[in-house]
C-alpha cells in the first residue's frame, strides 16, 4: 500500500500541464484566471452556508447544509490544484483531492435523495401567503369573538348594576313615599297620637333619603366620578380620631389593634371619603369574623418598585403610604376574590348589605391615584392593603369641621339662587329664608343675568346648579364675577361632569356641595364662604 502511494505521489517522471499548452501565455493565464475565480466562488459558498446555519438554528435539515458545504469546499480545492499543476506536476495529490470530492458528492447525493419527498412537502411561497391570510382571517374572527364576549360581559355587568340600583332605590323610594303618605294621613287626622306618628314618619323618610344619597355617592365612587376635595392629610391622625367609633362598632368580642407607622408621610386625599373607605373596610372585616376575632389596622411608609408595578396593572413606581386592614375571619375563595370589587356583589344574606362597600373603596383609591390589593385565604383571614401616593408638598394636615351647628345670617346678607329644577329651587329658597338670608331666585343662567341687569341688587353669594340648560353654572359664575368682583360662588350638583371637576378633583378655588342637600350642609358651607376674607 505504501509503495502504491509512493508511485502515486512521485512526479519525477511527469511533466507539468503547461507543456501540453505549449506554454502559451494566453492559454496559461486563461486557465489560471478561470480556475481562481471558480475556486474563490466555491470557497465563499461554504462560508455563507455556515453563517446561515449558525444564525438560523431553527432551520430543518441544517446538517444537509454542512454536507453540501464540505462538498463545495472539496470542489474549490480541485481548481486550486489545477492551477498548481500548470507548473508543478503533482497529479497524484490532485487525484486524491478529486477522489475526496467524488466521495463527498456521493455522500451528499445519498443523503439528498431520501430527503427529497420531505423537501417537496415544505410549503411554497404561495402556500405560505395563503396560510398567512388564513391566520389573519382567523385572528380577525377571534378578535371579533372576543369583542362580542367582552360586550356580552359588559352588558351582563350593566344588567347586574342596573338591577342592583333598581332594587335598592325601589326599597328606598318605598320608605320615602310610604312615610310621606303616613305623614299626610296623620295631618288629616290631627291629634296627639298623630303628632308622634307624623314625627316618626318624617324621620323614617329622612333616613330613607339619606340612604339613597349614600347609595348614589358609592356608585359615583366606584365609577370614579365623585368630586373629591383633596387636602394634605395625616392618616395616623385620621385613623386615631376614628378609633373610639371603631371600638363601639366592633363590640366587646372583637379585639382591635391599631399600629401607626413612625414618621408617616402625608397624603393628599379627601378626608371625608378617606374616613368612609376605612370605615367600609372595618365593617367588612367585622362581618367576616361573625362577631368574634381580631381586627388590625396598620400604617407605614412603603415604596413600589418596578417588579411590583409590572405584576399589578402598571401601578406607578414611587413612594406610598400603606394602610392595611386585616382580620382572622373565614377568608375568601379565589372566585369570591375575583368579584370582590364588583358593585352589588356581596356574600351576605339578602337585606344585610348593598355590595357597594369595597366598590367605594376601590373607586376612591383609584381616583386618588392609589392602588388597592386584597390578600385572602380560606380559613386564614383577609388583608386589604391600600396604597396612597405620598404628598409632594408639606403643610398642615386637614382639620375636622363641625358640621352639626346651624348658623344663619344677621339679616343683611343676600343670596342669588339659580336652579333649573323648580322643586329643588323652592326648597333652597325656603331653607335660606329660614336661615334669615335675603334671597333672589332664577330658573337658569340667562334669567339670572337678566334679573340682575334689569335692576342691580346686592349679591353676597351666588348659589347655582352646575348642569343647566344653556349656560352652565361655571359660565354663569364667570359672568356674575365680571359684574360683581367680590361675589362668592357656591356650586351645587347631582353630577358635575367636567365643569368644575378635572381628573376627579375640584378645580382650585372652587366650592361645591353634592346633592341631596340638607339645611345643616347649606348653613355650614355658606357661612364658611361668607366669613372668609
Amino acid at each position: 500500500m505504501w509503495a502504491f502511494f509512493e508511485r502515486l505521489l512521485d512526479s519525477s517522471t511527469l511533466s507539468p500541464h503547461g507543456i501540453c499548452l505549449l506554454w502559451e501565455p494566453e492559454l496559461i493565464w486563461l486557465h489560471v484566471a478561470s480556475d481562481a475565480v471558480i475556486a474563490a466562488s466555491y470557497f465563499s459558498i461554504p462560508v455563507a452556508l455556515s453563517i446561515f446555519v449558525s444564525k438560523r438554528r431553527d432551520v430543518d435539515f441544517g446538517w444537509i447544509f454542512w454536507a453540501f458545504a464540505l462538498f463545495i469546499t472539496a470542489c474549490g480545492f480541485t481548481h486550486v490544484l489545477s492551477i498548481i499543476t500548470l507548473w508543478v506536476p503533482v497529479y497524484g495529490i490532485e487525484g486524491l483531492i478529486k477522489a475526496l470530492t467524488a466521495l463527498a458528492s456521493i455522500v451528499t447525493a445519498v443523503i439528498l435523495w431520501p430527503l427529497l419527498p420531505k423537501l417537496l412537502e415544505l410549503p411554497s411561497p404561495s402556500l405560505l401567503r395563503a396560510t398567512e391570510a388564513a391566520l389573519a382571517q382567523e385572528g380577525m374572527q377571534r378578535r371579533e369573538a372576543e369583542d362580542m364576549l367582552r360586550h356580552s360581559q359588559k352588558m351582563d355587568a350593566i344588567g347586574h348594576l342596573t338591577g342592583g340600583v333598581a332594587h335598592d332605590f325601589n326599597n328606598l323610594l318605598t320608605i320615602i313615599s310610604g312615610n310621606l303618605e303616613l305623614a299626610d294621613r296623620s295631618l288629616k287626622a290631627w291629634g296627639e297620637s298623630s303628632r308622634e306618628r307624623l314625627t316618626r314618619a318624617i324621620a323614617n323618610a329622612a333616613s330613607g333619603a339619606q340612604r339613597a344619597a349614600m347609595l348614589t355617592q358609592r356608585l359615583l365612587a366606584f365609577a370614579r366620578r365623585q368630586p373629591l376635595d383633596p387636602r394634605l392629610t395625616n392618616v395616623n391622625q385620621l385613623i386615631g380620631g376614628m378609633a373610639d367609633f371603631f371600638k363601639r362598632s366592633l363590640g366587646e368580642n372583637i379585639e382591635l389593634a391599631i399600629s401607626g407607622g413612625a414618621a408617616l408621610w402625608h397624603v393628599e386625599v379627601d378626608p371625608s371619603q378617606m374616613e368612609a373607605a376605612i370605615l367600609n373596610l372595618v365593617v367588612n372585616a367585622k362581618d367576616a369574623m361573625a362577631g368574634r376575632g381580631k381586627l388590625t389596622v396598620e400604617t407605614h411608609n412603603t415604596y413600589i418598585d418596578n417588579s411590583y408595578s409590572q405584576q399589578n396593572a402598571s401601578v406607578p413606581v414611587g413612594e406610598y403610604v400603606q394602610i392595611s386592614v386585616s382580620d382572622n375571619g373565614g377568608g375568601m375563595s379565589r372566585e369570591t376574590l375575583e368579584k370582590a370589587f364588583d358593585p352589588f356583589f356581596t356574600t351576605k344574606q339578602p337585606g344585610q348589605g348593598t355590595g357597594l362597600g369595597l366598590s367605594q373603596v376601590y373607586g376612591f383609591v383609584k381616583q386618588s391615584g392609589g392602588h388597592v390589593k386584597i390578600y385572602s385565604e380560606v380559613g386564614e383571614g383577609t388583608t386589604v392593603n391600600v396604597y396612597l401616593p405620598r404628598a409632594q408638598g408639606v403643610g398642615a394636615a386637614s382639620e375636622e369641621v363641625d358640621g352639626g351647628q346651624v348658623v344663619g345670617a344677621s339679616g343683611s346678607e343676600s343670596i342669588l339662587v339659580v336652579e333649573d329644577e323648580a322643586d329643588v329651587r323652592a326648597y333652597l329658597v325656603e331653607t335660606l329664608r329660614d336661615l334669615n338670608y335675603r334671597v333672589q331666585e332664577a330658573p337658569d343662567g340667562a334669567a339670572a343675568l337678566a334679573l340682575y341687569d334689569s335692576s342691580p341688587f346686592r349679591v353676597d353669594l351666588l348659589l347655582t346648579d352646575i348642569v343647566m340648560p344653556g349656560m352652565n353654572g361655571r359660565q354663569l359664575a364667570r359672568e356674575m364675577q365680571n359684574r360683581l368682583s367680590g361675589v362668592k360662588v357656591l356650586f351645587i350638583t347631582g353630577y358635575s361632569g367636567d365643569a368644575v371637576v378635572h381628573q376627579g378633583r375640584l378645580d382650585p378655588g372652587v366650592s361645591m356641595l353634592q346633592k341631596p342637600l340638607t339645611q345643616v350642609m347649606l348653613a355650614s358651607k355658606i357661612r364658611d364662604l361668607l366669613d372668609r376674607r
